[in-house]
Parts: structure tokens; C-alpha cells; sequence
């Protein structure tokens, strides 16, 4: 039950997008992410109270003035690019769900495709792979 509870607190604390651009920064500036503020058009109140949630979530913690990603932080902003990688080439993955769904594509055949189709190395893993 604790891993669902962590997973709600992950999702609810980058659910809305000045959330995840906030999150996005940390993860590639590490560091002080105050100026970010006045660009995501947040009041202290809704900044410090995203951080919190990224906090209490163990995305996020705070060292000497500074916000870094914690290990468990680094390892969701991994997923959450492969999550981006994917929506971004949603039409190409469409179109391998219908090829695959003919049922006459002999698995070197996908895999051919998969590899044309697609130029990310991570979705042709993660779909190479039988599951």
C-alpha cells in the first residue's frame, strides 16, 4: 500500500505543467531554481508549495540554498522523458499497433519496422522487448 500512496504523491506532485516545468529545471540546472518563479508566473505561495510537494514525493531536496533531484527524483525525470519521447511519436506507435494488430507480421518483420519507424533507442528497446 506505501508504493501506491508514494506513486499518488509523485504523480499529484508533477501533475500540472508549471509543476513539471519546475521539475524539469531542477533536473537539468540542478540547483537554484528561484529565478524560475517569475518565468512560470507562480506566487511564492504556489512556488513553495510545489516544492513541497516534490519534497514530501522524495523527488526533490534542498541543500544549501539549492533544489537537486534526489536519486528516486533522477530515476522518475528519466521515465518522465521516455513518457515525453512517447507522446512525441504517438502517430509512429500508432501505426506499429496496426501493423502488429494484422496478425500476418513475422516478429523479424516488426523489428524491422520498429527500428525504421523509429529513431529513439528507448522506445525500440522497450518495444523490442517481449513483455
Amino acid at each position: 500500500m506505501q508504493m501506491l500512496h508514494t506513486a499518488d504523491l509523485v504523480l499529484t506532485a508533477i501533475s500540472d505543467k508549471q509543476s513539471l516545468e519546475l521539475f524539469r529545471f531542477i533536473a537539468t540546472r540542478n540547483g537554484d531554481s528561484d529565478v524560475l518563479r517569475d518565468k512560470l508566473n507562480l506566487t511564492r505561495k504556489q512556488y513553495y508549495s510545489r516544492l513541497s510537494r516534490m519534497t514530501k514525493a522524495g523527488l526533490v531536496k534542498r541543500k544549501n540554498g539549492k533544489h537537486f533531484l534526489t536519486a528516486f527524483g533522477k530515476v522518475v525525470y528519466d521515465a518522465q522523458t521516455i513518457i515525453e519521447k512517447a507522446v512525441n511519436n504517438f502517430w509512429k506507435l500508432k501505426a506499429v499497433d496496426s501493423l502488429e494488430q494484422s496478425g500476418d507480421l513475422p516478429e523479424e518483420e516488426r523489428l524491422k519496422l520498429i527500428d525504421g519507424l523509429l529513431d529513439n533507442n528507448d522506445i525500440k528497446q522497450i518495444l523490442s522487448n517481449k513483455v
